[in-house]
């Protein structure tokens, strides 16, 4: 059972796809153990706890330095034995000790078609700014791993979404999530818990279903 832990900064309307995912069985082999925010006062918590899902608040402000915090983020992770991190709308940097810790264990959904609209200062609204401004016909969501450069790691999925012409960037926001966030998020934790995916080098390679693994989806949907 591939324990995840959940960064969040705000809302969590990603972390609830992952919560019904889990519920629904769209999400297998996999248990949410802890949702970590950096903002004590993240809706994302609540969610969790509703949920009756751990929830922790690990805030850079609350420690006397970076370093600090980074030991906190990593030791509270290390005591739960979480095997899988996904970032879903957190807002703080990953740190390189982490990411060496969790290699290739570190998830991150990033609301446009990678490589577009990514990298510094691209989170967000901004995210959907940049792709209005630049008029772009379709964008979409991408999860890809996570590395020390920011939106460079391992491709995992991606879709696409229709950008319309009286398209704002709030109306595009929640068209992306909706048809894309919602959905690629709980897919790719469902890959990872199964043992479908391998990174080689700059690539993530998603094996086929195995035949014991469709026999079994077929046997749930006829429950």
């Amino acid at each position: 059972m591939l324990r995840l832990a959940v960064l969040v900064s705000g809302g969590g309307t990603n972390l609830q796809a992952i919560i019904d995912g889990i519920a629904d069985h769209t999400i297998t082999n996999a248990e949410l153990a802890v949702v970590i925010s950096n903002n004590r006062n993240a809706y994302a918590l609540k969610r969790a706890e509703a949920s009756g899902v751990e929830a922790l608040c690990i805030a850079p402000k609350e420690y006397p330095d970076r370093e600090a915090f980074h030991q906190a983020l990593l030791q509270a992770l290390n005591q739960r034995a979480i095997d899988l991190i996904v970032l879903a709308g957190y807002l703080v940097v990953i740190p390189a000790l982490l990411i060496r810790r969790y290699q290739n264990r570190i998830i991150n959904i990033h609301p446009s078609l990678i490589p577009s609209f990514c990298g510094t200062g691209y989170y967000g609204l901004k995210v959907h700014e940049g792709a209005l401004a630049r008029g772009v016909k379709l964008t979409g969501a991408t999860v890809h791993f996570v590395d020390e450069g920011t939106d460079t790691g391992p491709i995992l999925l991606q879709k696409a979404v229709e950008v319309k012409a009286d398209d704002t960037p709030q109306s595009l926001q929640q068209r992306v999530m909706e048809e894309a966030e919602w959905k690629l998020l709980p897919q790719a934790i469902d890959l990872i818990a199964n043992g479908r995916v391998r990174v080689e080098g700059h690539h993530a390679v998603i094996e086929p279903q195995t035949n014991e693994r469709s026999r079994q989806m077929c046997q749930e949907e006829t429950k």
